[in-house]
């Protein structure tokens, strides 16, 4: 393989009370040549293929442009957003059937699909390949690309230099080309041999590229020949248990992107805090016992900011600060689509339905309602199988996935507020007198 050797995914197990310390498992039991031995640290959860991330489920937006700077935009002011929300959607703490000290799938991908080599890792003199490369090919951006953003790309880019030479000299910008040089510093995850030899106006070699670097942010271009415009995809969010909770992220975000470019919000902070606010949002409980960079000032236009040093731009706040806002302090983005909505026509119905997606957001982003992953994580705790030992076993599973189950069309108190979305579409019998009574009155007359 690529990599040259198995990949190797350590997450930190949850202690319990009873977990053991050190906490490892029997390779040798599990057949292991003595690879997997090495490559377990204690007290973590092992994991040694790809089938361990690439089997985490996740919940992705794509949203098309009216050109691209709003596609650019949108790409840079949604980036510090992806952390919040990854944290808010939290819903991954098993794993192997273990309780984890994590609650989110991010890094267990990313580790699964990690392809970079010893040397591309650091860990030897480079001599076979080309580039040092910081990231696993899924993880976290790494450079913004409108001329705002610009100077808030304080993290040295890897690129392709040939390939930002030949964009340039085709006239396209220096953001948009180190963009694209950058996702050629990976090689290809797999070719068809048909698809080897293509025409200069075919894009299959750049979107095989393109769709193999799994970053929280995705820049789609115009396919060749197709009125599909620009677009940017959303991709850090969880997959939740109900529809009613995937419909209220996928409200929310879809409201904040029209509040962003219609507000004109400034949502930017540097890449390097935006890394930092990734690795705290796969924390345990990190809604309620983190605290995420986030710029103060959102409503303040990019030149208005432009005399305030950066570092000075952006302060520490808990992700219910970020939602639902301070007074005197941060107007919170839910207040924010308040306002927004309470300029737009909109009916009674709809207004309903998005009231109750917000207050799931609120609420979680409070800490009245859990994250599904602390809902999780307090069943098995609860379950009478349970030995407080940090291990799944497979009655605790199952009686899991029964209440899932359940959940899915019933309700649960803990983790969602009301599946309610919507107003009543029957008439209510005592309104329904009263309208039969109008109406017969008007066919009197």
């Amino acid at each position: 393989m690529r990599r040259g050797e198995k990949v190797a995914i350590n997450l930190p197990v949850f202690k319990d009370d009873r977990t053991k310390s050190p906490f490892k498992d029997d390779f040798k039991a599990l057949g292991d040549t003595g690879e997997s031995e090495a490559a377990a640290l204690p007290d973590h959860v092992y994991m040694d293929a790809m089938a361990f991330g690439m089997g985490c489920c996740c919940l992705q937006l794509t949203f098309q442009a009216c050109n691209i700077n709003e596609a650019r935009t949108l790409y840079d002011q949604l980036t510090p957003l992806c952390p919040i929300m990854l944290a808010l959607t939290a819903a991954s703490p098993i794993h192997r059937g273990v309780l984890t000290d994590v609650d989110c799938r991010w890094s267990v991908i990313s580790g699964a699909v990690d392809c970079r080599t010893r040397e591309e890792r650091g860990l030897e003199p480079l001599k076979n390949n080309r580039f040092v490369i910081p990231k696993s090919r899924y993880d976290s951006i790494d450079s913004y690309l409108s001329v705002q953003g610009d100077p808030y790309n304080d993290v040295p880019l890897v690129m392709d230099k040939k390939i930002y030479m030949k964009l340039r000299e085709a006239d396209i910008d220096h953001l948009l080309a180190q963009h694209v040089a950058h996702l050629f510093i990976r090689d290809t995850v797999s070719l068809f041999s048909e698809k080897v030899d293509q025409s200069p106006t075919d894009s299959d070699h750049f979107e095989n590229i393109q769709s193999t670097n799994w970053q929280t942010m995705r820049f789609k271009v115009p396919p060749p020949n197709s009125t599909i415009g620009w677009r940017v995809e959303f991709r850090p969010c969880e997959i939740q248990i109900t529809d009613f909770e995937n419909a209220a992220f996928v409200v929310f975000i879809v409201l904040l992107t029209r509040v962003i470019l219609s507000y004109k919000l400034n949502l930017l902070i540097p890449i390097s805090k935006v890394d930092e606010n990734m690795a705290k949002a796969q924390k345990r409980s990190a809604v309620r016992e983190e605290v995420f960079w986030f710029r103060r000032d959102i409503t303040s236009s990019g030149e208005q900011a432009s005399d305030i040093p950066i570092e000075e731009q952006y302060g520490a706040m808990t992700i219910n600060q970020i939602i639902n806002g301070k007074d005197g302090v941060f107007p919170g983005l839910i207040p924010l689509i308040n306002s927004y909505l309470s300029g737009m026509d909109v009916d009674t119905d709809t207004h309903c339905s998005i009231q109750q997606y917000l207050k799931l957001i609120q609420k979680r982003a409070s800490g009245e309602l859990l994250t599904t992953a602390s809902w999780i994580r307090q069943f098995v705790r609860q379950h009478p199988a349970y030995k407080q030992d940090s291990i799944v076993n497979d009655e605790i599973a199952y009686d899991l996935l029964k209440t899932i189950d359940g959940i899915r069309t019933g309700h649960c108190p803990e983790l969602i507020p009301s599946l309610v979305s919507k107003t009543t579409e029957s008439i209510p019998r005592a309104m329904e007198k009263v309208y039969c009574k109008e109406i017969n009155n008007c066919c009197d007359s």
